[in-house]
């Protein structure tokens, strides 16, 4: 599975992209990308931002999509809350 939130306008992010761990290494992270970067091509105004978060060596599918490190000129952040 994989999503793209936005705003309709100039900023998309790439999120969820997840395959159960008894189906990877099939090419099925592949084809949800490559899902994604249709809608991307067809539906996204040439002028947005298009961003996501690559944990561990995930980044080498989406380089594969034009996707590309950001740093150091930028710096993924996240904020996790505490349990209360």
């Amino acid at each position: 599975m994989g999503r793209v939130l936005g705003d309709g306008g100039a900023f998309y992010q790439v999120v969820d992209i997840a395959v159960l761990p008894a189906h990877q290494g099939r090419g099925l992270g592949k084809m949800i990308m490559a899902a994604i970067s249709d809608y991307i091509a067809r539906e996204v105004p040439e002028s947005a931002y298009i961003s996501l978060i690559a944990d561990g060596e995930a980044y080498r599918l989406y380089q594969q999509f034009g996707f590309a490190l950001t740093a150091p000129a930028s710096q993924g952040m996240g904020l996790t809350k505490a349990a209360g």
